[in-house]
């Protein structure tokens, strides 16, 4: 049940993310799902009271790690995935069927911890640029004047001042847009080498590779490029060698493994996948066990080695979610059962949840889609019954066809709009389409109707 609400909101202090506050945040972008928003917020608020328990006791205290259960479209993944923004900490999705037993076809799951500092990194570099964007700005318009009209050297003082006047002036229209399209002379940085690709067995070739390259950059140096630019991209360059000028990548590096190991986030999607049925222990069931044998040391606790520094396992949420549809947690192997020891069932949606997802959010769909035809001039107006009958509709197929929760609503909306989208925008050689359309219970009958009561057709078309 996917539901956001509006613009984006101040995020608040980490210290007022109480459970309570937690769930009021995650009511504004999801529907229901009261007992599985309970089990992370106090996850989420018990990692906040780690930190500042004695020392001594705060490595005792691991996280409970959670399993949501319920099928596709629950709002399992945006639960984990607002969770992780309201707590400002890096986060990362993984599906646990692309993992295979190390040294086979797929991917190392330690990956997934590279994966989640990488993220951290990013996370951080940003928050540091955030905090010298100002200076940072004045370095780049000052270098794309310098570009636009280089500096004189040694020339009279009444000269000195006509270029400082012209300089002024291209200030102006430097900030006033006016010069975006000024062709400007731009030296980057480019590798001396050759490009390489450097693989690992066993799926550690990002870890590998990554640092790998980076020890032959150094090694082999770097040489500059000439390129000609338009003002608008070579900003974005400049932009970027300025930030990478100012900010210390040993700090940011620290930081992000520090962050990564008190406050990351990893969701595991998909894990009743990788469950040995019940009395089946051979032939892709084995695989199965093997994969669960290969993430239970990195969810138990284990150090991890990434290009930026060992990462330690021990406190990282774990959230792990499937629909357990064929098999169940009890599947799952012991030793890994055990360290997920929250278990929360996510509500199936019912015919009065769609109707909410449609009419409470400020960016629900019918809104994202009257922002879109608002470009092509028409306004799109939804009624009350127009509401209901689509999420009768999504309920409907949803009951008779796979159920794909929240996600019905994607199909049933763009297969109602589709020939208005198609149409938009009028051209000499069809008829004008319509500038305002209300779409009420007739106008979703009309064009649903005969799709829906065709099996065959609705079960390729929704």
């Amino acid at each position: 049940m996917n539901v956001e609400a509006g613009g984006p909101a101040p995020l608040p202090a980490e210290e007022d993310l109480t459970p309570r506050r937690i769930v009021a945040e995650l009511d504004r972008h999801i529907v229901g799902q009261d007992r599985a928003k309970r089990a992370v917020a106090i996850a989420l608020r018990n990692r906040w009271r780690r930190l500042r328990v004695d020392e001594d006791l705060r490595e005792e205290i691991v996280p409970n790690n959670i399993i949501l259960i319920g099928s596709t479209g629950v709002g399992k993944t945006e639960i984990a995935r607002r969770l992780a923004r309201l707590a400002r900490a890096p986060f990362v999705k993984v599906e646990a069927t692309k993992f295979t037993e190390r040294g086979y076809v797929g991917r190392d799951v330690e990956s997934m911890i590279r994966d989640l500092v990488d993220a951290a990194v990013k996370m951080v570099r940003d928050e540091l640029a955030a905090e010298i964007a100002d200076e940072v700005e004045r370095a780049v318009e000052d270098r794309l004047l310098d570009l636009l009209l280089p500096p004189l050297q040694h020339v009279e003082e009444q000269t000195q001042e006509r270029w400082q006047r012209s300089r002024e002036s291209l200030r102006r229209q430097l900030r006033d847009g006016e010069l975006e399209d000024r062709e400007v002379s731009v030296h980057t940085e480019t590798a001396s080498g050759p490009a390489l690709e450097i693989f690992a067995a066993g799926g550690s070739d990002e870890f590998l590779g990554s640092g790998m390259g980076d020890a032959l950059k150094s090694l082999l140096g770097t040489r500059k490029k000439e390129r000609h630019l338009p003002v608008s991209q070579a900003r974005e360059i400049l932009h970027q060698e300025e930030i990478d000028r100012r900010l210390d990548p040993e700090r940011v590096n620290r930081e992000a493994v520090a962050r990564t190991e008190r406050t990351g986030i990893v969701f595991l999607d998909e894990v009743d996948k990788i469950a040995s049925r019940q009395g089946q222990i051979q032939g892709v069931d084995v695989s199965r066990e093997g994969v669960q044998r290969d993430l239970l040391p990195v969810v138990e606790g284990s150090t991890v080695p990434t290009r930026y520094g060992a990462v330690r396992t021990d406190h990282i949420l774990f959230i792990a979610a499937g629909a357990f549809h064929v098999s169940k947690p009890s599947d799952l192997i012991p030793e890994l059962q055990g360290r997920f020891p929250i278990r929360v069932e996510l509500d199936s949606l019912r015919r009065e949840d769609f109707e909410r997802i449609l009419r409470e959010p400020e960016n629900s769909l019918p809104r994202q889609y009257q922002a879109l035809l608002a470009t092509e001039g028409c306004t799109l107006e939804f009624t009350e019954d127009g509401i209901a009958e689509l999420a009768r509709v999504a309920h409907e197929v949803n009951q008779r066809q796979e159920n794909i929760g929240a996600r019905r609503l994607h199909t049933v909306l763009s297969t109602l709009l589709e020939n208005m989208l198609f149409e938009l925008p009028p051209d000499a050689r069809g008829e004008t389409p319509p500038t305002h359309v209300v779409v009420d219970r007739e106008f979703v009958v009309q064009r649903l109707a005969p799709v829906v009561a065709d099996e065959d057709l609705s079960r390729y078309i929704l």
